[in-house]
């Protein structure tokens, strides 16, 4: 009687050693079609630019403001600020007109970020009307 009790035992563990993969696939499926619900893709803090001027029409940089964008510095019209006080003084000039052109000229080695660092604050300021170029280096 010992050796069924053994055997029977045996059996049982056998049978409590199989794991059954149908519940984790289905728990995996579960998460899959939940994290898929869950996302959003938008891109909720987009900028938006105009496209660039053509070559030949020089109407739409009439009453335009160039703004020079270096690594530490900026620059309006030639006039060396901080960040701030560009925004100040954007946010002047474009408060009757905030349609105005603003054109932005980052020099080459301005990387990304501080572009659109730039260009995230003049937009909280209420500049609409941003373009930028490529162009010379010299600020």
């Amino acid at each position: 009687m010992s050796a069924e009790t053994t055997s029977l035992s045996a059996r049982t563990d056998r049978r409590r050693a199989l794991i059954s993969l149908t519940p984790l696939i289905d728990v995996v499926f579960i998460l899959l079609v939940f994290f898929m619900l869950a996302s959003s893709f938008l891109d909720w803090r987009a900028i938006d630019l105009s496209p660039p001027v053509k070559a030949g029409g020089g109407a739409p940089l009439e009453g335009s403001l160039l703004i020079d964008i270096r690594v530490d510095t900026l620059g309006l019209a030639g006039e060396v600020m901080n960040l701030e006080a560009l925004a100040a003084r954007v946010g002047g000039l474009t408060a009757g007109k905030p349609d105005r052109p603003v054109i932005l000229r980052p020099a080459a080695d301005v990387s990304l970020q501080r572009t659109v660092e730039v260009l995230d604050r003049l937009k909280a300021t209420g500049v609409t009307g941003m373009s930028l170029i490529r162009g010379r280096d010299s600020l």
